[in-house]
C-alpha cells in the first residue's frame, strides 16, 4: 500500500525520482534568488511570490541556502513562508537554522527558551540571522510528502551540509 499516495517504490525513488529531483534542484541552484528578498519588512508572501515569478505564495518543496556552496538543505510545506521564518524568526522554533548556529558559537546548558532570553545568546542568535540574509537560496516545489522527506536526506548528503544538517529528533 502506498505511503502518502506515493505511486513509487521506494527502489523507484532512490534509482529515478531522487536523482531527477536533484537534477532539477541543480538547475535551480545555477540561478539562485538573494535572501535579502525574504527578509525586507511590509513585504509579505504574495509579493514574494510575484517578485519571483510565482504563481502561489504558498508551495510545498525542498530549499538550499548557499555560500556560495550548499550549506543547509530544508524543506516545507509552505517555502515563502518557511524561508521569511529562517531570516525574520524571533524563537528558536521559527529560526532554527539560526538558533543552531549560535548554540555552535555559544554552548549553553539553558533551556532553548532561556537561551533566547540571554542577551549574550540573543546576539549570537540576532548575527545568525544576518548572516542567512546575505546569502543566497535555491528551491523546488515536491508536493508529496514522502517524496519531499526522503528528498531532505538525499540532497543534504548529495550536497554534504552536514555542518548544519541533522537529522536527530529533539
Amino acid at each position: 500500500m502506498a505511503i502518502d499516495e506515493c505511486r513509487y517504490s521506494f527502489v523507484q525513488m532512490t534509482r529515478d525520482v531522487l536523482p531527477e529531483y536533484m537534477a532539477k534542484l541543480r538547475v535551480a541552484m545555477e540561478s539562485p534568488h538573494t535572501m535579502t528578498l525574504f527578509t525586507e519588512r511590509g513585504i509579505g508572501p504574495r509579493a514574494i511570490a510575484r517578485q519571483l515569478g510565482l504563481d502561489t505564495t504558498a508551495f510545498s518543496g525542498c530549499y538550499v541556502f548557499m555560500n556560495p556552496q550548499p550549506i543547509y538543505v530544508g524543506i516545507s510545506q509552505n517555502v515563502i513562508r518557511r524561508l521569511r521564518q529562517h531570516v525574520r524568526g524571533t524563537t528558536h522554533f521559527d529560526a532554527s537554522l539560526a538558533y543552531r548556529m549560535a548554540t555552535a558559537q555559544k554552548q549553553h546548558t539553558m533551556t532553548r527558551q532561556a537561551a533566547m532570553l540571554d542577551s549574550e545568546f540573543r546576539d549570537r542568535f540576532d548575527l545568525a540571522r544576518h548572516y542567512l540574509s546575505g546569502l543566497d537560496v535555491a528551491f523546488m516545489p515536491i508536493a508529496n510528502p514522502l517524496e519531499l522527506y526522503l528528498f531532505e536526506a538525499y540532497c543534504a548528503m548529495e550536497l554534504d551540509t552536514s555542518e548544519w544538517n541533522t537529522f536527530k529528533t529533539h
